[in-house]
């Protein structure tokens, strides 16, 4: 047990792009060893087993008995999450959970309750707030150098709407959107930089385009409790890229290569069918011909979208180098290091929390708030109103509450 000798066995449920890119985080870390995996996918399911010295499973039951499994990643769609947590948390096992949480609040409060009744940690990521650079904004803000925040913007523009999609994606009653999908990284951003206790949500969420009837775009306002002030601007129909306004450096760190202008809009269309836009998205995941190769370190830290934090005093954005902070009396840039990355923190916020008894930030009250204001937002959308939230909470680390 990790309790023992302070390594965590952790088995992945899922080997699509999710599971695949936490794959070199999981070798990376000192304290996690990658003994598991479970996928309904054979071919994909052969592959890992070649690769790796490590259990392989078809399902997630299969590898929850396991007695050699420490904890389990799950990196299955949104709609399946509260059955896995729930068999996972039953099998006594520590859990990562693939962000948003759920698909609603009942759910969230169901997926908190089966974690906590069985004394295991249930934390929710990859988010973007884990990332280096979004960490540093947060140390900056807590060393109080700038004064206090006033404001916290996160706008991203992209093609996300046209990448290859499963049904599923595409349906918001089953967490599909760039509300449910998208949005829960840039609340989860927005309430690390703010102090995690949001107030309320205005929402404009649009579907521009019938043929992918889900939301593509929204704009959401939201007012903490202690004043601060937010809008997160997001927009995923490959018009617009805010790489334009990130040196060129997107979500995936490295510079984007240059395509030719709606390059994933065309794709889509010429895909011709449901069934080879799942086959394109297929080949993304482990072992795909179209798999990223996560092995090496990218060039730069990833840009989610344009993230522009206001403080009393001062102003920070991201840099390619780190953070570029523009002072009241010089604009500097603040390093970061390439060597750590969003991934290797997730797996460190579960090493902390199991072998250490560390609060998690990121738990399920945390992604629970997250799924809320994703929630709130369509609702205000629907509704023209402002809406006011009932389950945010304030960061906390080991010392108590922020």
């Amino acid at each position: 047990m990790p309790e023992q000798d302070g390594v965590i066995n952790l088995g992945i449920v899922g080997l699509g792009i999710a599971g695949t890119s936490m794959i070199p985080a999981i070798l990376e870390h000192p304290h996690i060893r990658l003994a598991g995996v479970a996928t309904r996918n054979k071919e994909r399911l052969e592959k890992f087993a070649e690769d790796y010295q490590a259990e392989t499973y078809f399902t997630i039951d299969e590898l929850c008995q396991s007695k050699t499994i420490d904890a389990i990643y799950i990196a299955t769609p949104t709609e399946l999450h509260k059955n896995h947590v729930k068999i996972a948390a039953e099998a006594k096992k520590h859990i990562i959970v693939e962000k948003p949480l759920a698909v609603t609040l009942e759910e969230a409060e169901e997926m908190i309750r089966v974690a906590e009744k069985n004394g295991v940690q249930l934390i929710v990521g990859h988010s973007h707030s884990f990332e280096p650079p979004i960490q540093k904004m947060r140390e900056i803000i807590d060393s109080g150098q700038l004064g206090r925040v006033t404001m916290i913007h996160n706008w991203y523009y992209n093609d996300w709407l046209y990448r290859p999609r499963t049904p599923e994606e595409l349906k918001t009653e089953l967490g599909g959107g760039v509300t449910y999908r998208q949005g829960a990284h840039q609340f989860d951003i927005i309430r690390l930089l703010g102090g995690g206790q949001v107030r309320s949500v205005r929402a404009i969420t649009g579907v521009c385009d019938s043929e992918r009837p889900t939301e593509g775009n929204h704009t959401v306002f939201l007012e903490f409790e202690n004043g601060v002030a937010a809008t997160a601007v997001y927009n995923g129909y490959d018009h617009f890229h805010t790489t334009e306004l990130t040196y060129d450096i997107g979500e995936g760190g490295p510079l984007q290569k240059a395509t030719q202008y709606g390059a994933s809009r065309r794709a889509i269309k010429e895909a011709g069918s449901q069934n080879q836009e799942v086959a394109l998205k297929t080949e993304a995941g482990y072992g795909g011909k179209r798999a990223k190769n996560y092995d090496g370190a990218d060039e730069h830290h990833p840009f989610f979208g344009l993230t522009i934090v206001s403080c009393e005093k001062g102003v920070i954005r991201q840099h390619p180098d780190g953070l570029l902070v523009y002072g009241e009396d010089k604009k500097y840039v603040v390093p970061i290091s390439k060597k750590e990355t969003g991934r290797l923190n997730v797996l460190q916020e579960l090493y902390l929390a199991v072998v250490k008894q560390e609060k998690p930030i990121h738990d399920g009250h945390w992604a629970r708030a997250n799924l809320e204001i994703c929630i709130k937002a369509l609702q205000s959308s629907k509704e023209r109103r402002e809406l006011l939230l009932q389950y945010q909470v304030p960061i906390v680390d080991e010392v108590g509450v922020k």
